[in-house]
């Protein structure tokens, strides 16, 4: 079921509460990035009802700048999940008590399931032992393959 960004945090309420559904339970939260589009991240946020035994999916749609209202004041446990859809593809949760990185270092720059973060990184780390102490290296590749466009290969210019 597809959700206007700005009405997801009343649907879910709804829900929620509702003598039909009962979706007490977010099982996950989920995100996709599609960079073709003009709102390029699909959040979707999976929901159980042990009272009818039953699933629902609810997706919402954003761009890079545009934050979602945070679910954390419907359902607490999604906290962490946001936390990590922040961590990993740079959504902003509007209202979130404490949106931070969760997965990756708090000096990590990027946002690594996004399409377009480079596959190899932008720092290398690693031990030194002879400076006895982690160090952090720009990568220097020199492939044509490090930043790429979303074009199709296959249609002709």
């Amino acid at each position: 079921m597809r959700v206007k960004k700005e009405y997801v945090r009343e649907f879910l309420s709804f829900v929620k509460d509702h003598s039909w559904s009962q979706y007490k339970i977010v099982s996950d939260i989920i995100g996709t990035d599609y960079p073709g589009k003009r709102d390029r991240f699909e959040i979707t946020y999976q929901l159980l009802s042990l009272k009818y035994n039953s699933r629902i999916n609810v997706v919402v749609n954003t761009d890079e700048l545009s934050a979602v209202p945070s679910a954390t004041s419907t359902y607490s446990g999604t906290a962490w999940y946001e936390r990590e859809v922040f961590d990993l593809f740079g959504i902003i949760f509007k209202e979130h008590p404490d949106l931070r990185r969760i997965l990756t270092d708090y000096s990590f720059e990027g946002h690594p399931l996004r399409k377009d973060f480079p596959l190899t990184g932008y720092f290398e780390v690693f031990y030194d032992d002879t400076k006895k102490r982690i160090v952090y290296e720009p990568v220097s590749l020199v492939q044509e393959y490090r930043y790429f466009t979303f074009m199709n290969p296959w249609l002709s210019n």
